[in-house]
């Protein structure tokens, strides 16, 4: 439990808070009805955040600890570079507000209640019953405690009691009976701190709807309504290179192009979000303030059309694309007819990277291999950002680089999409993964307490053998494996792996088990001396 905010626990929520909005994405794009019911509002935050993960991965990269006011400043930034949608300009300007006092003095409660007045000010015409209304709700509460954990605690609580009550606020909440989007997404982003200052996840579900009352909806009148047929058709988001005397001039000249106007940033570099109809006006203003670029434009109604567009612009085949580590597995993968994306061990790829290796791969129809359970979040993300696009794409959740080699033993180009993905899907699905990995520290384990330097046998992923050697454990491990049952055992080793490992382990399949098959393969992966994955 901490007394104080560091740079290390600065880092640590930012990671907790992107797990925790990847576990919630699709829940939280299904709550997405206002401002336009587009359902990406949960995708927008995660990217957001994951941009924010970056900055500090980037910043704690040169091995020194930074100070505080280090790591909330480049929080802040990456989260204003990579803001999406009109949530994710607005949650970068309430972490830019939250660094401002955190690199003065530290003090929770004030940043919380900077950050909420930051995220007010960056939005032109602020609505309640939104995120701001939680983070506001989160501010005044952790206000009213001393202590960086009763802080953390009271702002949580605060902002589910708060969030359950934006239905009260805004129509468009009560008529489909659910709760803010934005403001779920940092419900979750202040469950992750709560994490992240006191070791302890906050526990219960988040209440997400509410049973629609026609009398609190009548009774809403004068609160925002969704947007109508008049709508403006586009939304346009921008990075901006301007000084800040620009700024007041652009806000009045995209206020008058359309709405949902959201300018966050400071010192020179901002991030402007508005729905217009007219995009190439609302960019000449951008251009007419400083030097725009990054520039995206979304059409609501016509994602179709966008989509026909991008056909055009890649191949009509299809393409398996694998992530892996260590130069032998991405060898198999290739010799197996898959596309590899190479991924550095200590640092899984962001939902950017998997973005462009996809469209490397030029493929209309891409089949995406994770083979580790981590990159669910990010492979979502990417994914939703491929289909707006007119990619058509399937992710299979492999947990393991040797489910990821049954899938591709048995992809065919030459099925229909659909087949081939539930072909491969089924495949990956019918073979058991065990691992074989050394624990750093001592640890409670499904298996009893493990010790620093104790070689750990883990099956389906959760730990079943701990063992002194790695010859011992791995064959106590295929043991357990081939006990039941199975056709095909297939060992890829290490870096770290004995060259006699290999012969030991099929040596031993074929004296207990003669009617299995065993093959092994280097796989060069850095972090587990041996997979094993049976068939």
């Amino acid at each position: 439990m901490l007394d104080t905010l560091d740079a290390p626990a600065v880092r640590t929520w930012c990671r907790l808070a992107l797990a925790a909005l990847g576990q919630a994405r699709e829940e939280i794009d299904a709550l997405n009805v206002y401002p336009v019911p587009d359902g990406d509002t949960g995708t927008n935050l995660y990217l957001t955040v994951e941009s924010a993960a970056e900055a500090l991965d980037t910043l704690f990269a040169g091995g020194e600890t930074p100070e505080l006011a280090a790591a909330a400043t480049a929080a802040a930034r990456g989260a204003l570079i990579g803001a999406r949608g009109n949530s994710g300009v607005i949650l970068a300007q309430w972490l830019r507000g939250l660094a401002e006092v955190l690199a003065e003095n530290g003090e929770l409660g004030e940043a919380l209640d900077n950050g909420a007045r930051s995220a007010y000010l960056a939005v032109a015409e602020p609505v309640e019953g939104t995120l701001l209304t939680v983070a506001a709700a989160a501010a005044d509460a952790a206000k009213a405690v001393a202590g960086l954990t009763g802080q953390a605690r009271e702002a949580y609580r605060a902002a589910r009691q708060a969030l359950l009550l934006t239905p009260d606020q805004l129509a468009v909440l009560a008529e489909a009976g659910v709760v803010d989007a934005g403001g779920r997404g940092l419900v979750a982003v202040l469950g992750a701190l709560v994490d992240a200052v006191s070791g302890q996840q906050p526990m219960g579900p988040v209440a997400l709807r509410r049973e629609v009352d026609p009398v609190l909806v009548a009774g809403c009148e004068g609160h925002e309504r969704p947007p109508g047929p008049g709508h403006p058709a586009f939304e346009v988001i921008y990075l901006l290179e301007a000084e800040d005397g620009r700024l007041p001039r652009l806000r009045e000249r995209l206020g008058r192009l359309g709405d949902s106007l959201v300018i966050g940033g400071g010192d020179g570099l901002w991030n402007v979000h508005v729905h217009v109809d007219d995009a190439g006006a609302a960019v000449e203003a951008g251009v007419e303030a400083g030097r725009p670029y990054r520039i995206r434009i979304t059409h609501f109604a016509e994602a179709a059309a966008r989509s026909g567009e991008r056909e055009e612009t890649v191949s009509h085949g299809r393409a398996v694309l694998s992530v892996v580590t260590g130069s032998g597995l991405a060898q198999l993968c290739e010799q197996a007819g898959s596309v590899v994306l190479a991924a550095d061990p200590d640092r899984a790829p962001a939902s950017a990277e998997l973005v462009a290796a996809v469209h490397r791969c030029a493929a209309r129809e891409v089949i995406l291999l994770l083979n580790d359970p981590e990159l669910r979040a990010a492979a979502g993300a990417a994914a939703d950002q491929l289909r707006e696009e007119g990619v058509r794409i399937a992710v299979l959740p492999t947990r393991s680089p040797v489910q990821g080699l049954a899938a591709l033993a048995v992809h065919d180009a030459g099925r229909r999409f659909d087949e081939d993905v539930v072909a491969m899907t089924s495949a990956a699905g019918a073979t058991r993964y065990a691992e074989l990995a050394v624990a750093e520290g001592e640890s409670w384990t499904m298996a009893g307490v493990c010790q620093a330097g104790d070689v750990l046998g883990l099956i389906d992923g959760d730990v079943a053998v701990i063992g002194r050697d790695l010859t011992e454990t791995a064959l106590t491990v295929l043991d357990r494996m081939i006990a039941a049952s199975g056709e095909l055992v297939t060992l890829v080793l290490g870096d770290d792996a004995p060259a006699e490992l290999a012969d030991r382990l099929i040596a031993h399949a074929r004296r207990t088990r003669p009617e299995v098959d065993t093959v092994a393969y280097r796989g060069g992966q850095e972090a587990a001396p041996l997979l094993i994955g049976v068939e």
